[in-house]
């Protein structure tokens, strides 16, 4: 499903079982990353449904890339692997106006 920026943090704020997932590459997160996010890039083909499918099926996934284009179809591929909550945020990072950390 895709969220606009505010409806996105609105929701993901309420949610305490959620789980944000960056699937940008790691040059893309040095640019700086949504707090609290996990990055698993879809780039990795076949690596990132490995990775995908390790993951807790019974939480609700905020999915985010750089303008929303892979988190889409992270989303998909993610419900075609049974995650029933997923929640694509439209416009990506470079439209986020929320609180940002820079990764380690």
């Amino acid at each position: 499903m895709n969220l606009s920026q505010k409806d996105w943090s609105a929701q993901l704020e309420q949610d305490n079982n959620s789980f944000i997932l960056d699937v940008r590459t790691e040059d893309e997160c040095s640019d700086g990353i949504i707090s609290g996010s996990i990055n698993i890039d879809i780039y990795e083909g076949q690596g990132f449904i490995y990775k995908v499918e390790e993951l807790d099926k019974s939480k609700n996934y905020y999915v985010y890339c750089k303008s929303g284009g892979r988190s889409g179809q992270a989303c998909a591929v993610m419900n075609q692997l049974g995650f029933e909550n997923t929640y694509n945020l439209e416009g990506g990072f470079t439209q986020w106006k929320g609180e940002v950390a820079f990764p380690e």
